[in-house]
């Protein structure tokens, strides 16, 4: 009974998670890492053994990823980056037919998480607010500007006057300019969601962005507040939703007014804090898939649990790379 962490990149604290969890009910089982270099991978020497994958674009990722589970006993896959998740979606039935199950969502809501216009019109249709969207040639500012695929806040722009606005941003038909909501008004909260085989929601943590770094959490604190009525009303159901998703909204300091701005359907990297919080996802998703037991609705994770990350080192030893 092991897992496989694919693209494990610098994912330490997910590693470890799954390696706790695990091993409370299968004292053998291992957690597996990929990427493709699993020699420069911290996450890959914090697991149980690693291995090379080829890149994602790759023509012989799949039937790669498929032999190296069936040599390894791996049941369960868990992916950590966007670019993967339309692949395994897409070929989830051939991976189950090969005894391995990918945690992923449907291949349909993976399509709107991935198109920032489809995630707008998701939650506005689920009542939802969400920044308008500008044309390029009819416009109000401040805007934000974002790609219309895209993570980790790369080619992302807050524009506060004309002059901050380039050729690049009007020629890239790939940028969409939104309505700026200021952050001195909203507070910026990324929410880990548990939805369960039925794609029903069974936990909200939401996490209060403090400080961000390359996309990624790096200052945050756990705070139960009105986000979770207000997400379990409106998202409780999501049809092809399953295992752990992440989606950011901005919540107004002084009122309820909350604007959904996007979805991630995977572990988004600052799901440590929510699990040490007591959101035991990879617990869950054991007991789901590999135990074959029912989840309930759980709120009892710490509230105001501060994180405060920082680096540390992996040090691999007579290294020959």
């Amino acid at each position: 009974m092991n897992i496989l962490i694919t693209c494990a990149g610098r994912r330490v604290s997910l590693v470890r998670a799954f390696q706790k969890e695990l091993k409370k009910v299968f004292t053998e089982g291992k957690v597996l890492t990929a990427d493709f270099d699993p020699n420069l991978s911290s996450a890959c020497h914090a697991s149980d053994g690693s291995f090379h994958l080829p890149l994602i674009k790759d023509d012989t990722y799949l039937s790669s990823l498929i032999e190296l589970c069936v040599a390894q006993n791996v049941k369960l896959i868990i992916p950590t980056i966007d670019t993967e998740l339309s692949l395994l979606s897409k070929n989830k039935q051939t991976l189950i037919d090969n005894g391995i199950t990918p945690i992923i969502s449907s291949e349909s809501f993976i399509n709107i998480c991935r198109d920032k216009r489809k995630t707008q019109a998701f939650f506005s249709d689920n009542n939802i607010n969400v920044a308008k969207e500008f044309s390029k040639t009819d416009y109000t500012l401040p805007l934000y500007i974002k790609p219309l695929n895209g993570s980790r806040s790369v080619d992302n722009f807050t524009i506060k006057t004309e002059e901050d606005l380039t050729d690049y941003h009007f020629k890239n038909d790939d940028l969409i300019f939104f309505e700026y909501i200021d952050h001195s008004q909203y507070d910026e909260f990324t929410c880990d969601l548990y939805f369960d085989k039925q794609h029903s929601l069974k936990c909200i943590v939401p996490r209060k962005r403090i400080a961000v770094r390359d996309g990624e959490v790096n200052k945050g604190i756990t705070a139960k507040n009105n986000l979770m009525e207000y997400i379990n009303k409106n998202l409780g159901f999501i049809d092809g939703a399953m295992g752990c998703l992440t989606a950011q909204f901005f919540k107004h300091k002084e009122n309820d007014a909350v604007y959904g701005i996007e979805i991630n359907a995977r572990f988004g990297g600052g799901y440590p804090l929510s699990y040490l919080a007591g959101a035991n996802y990879p617990k869950w998703i054991i007991q789901e898939y590999l135990l074959d037991q029912t989840v309930d609705s759980y709120s009892g994770w710490e509230d105001h649990l501060l994180m405060l990350r920082y680096d540390s080192e992996i040090l691999v030893h007579d290294y020959k790379g």
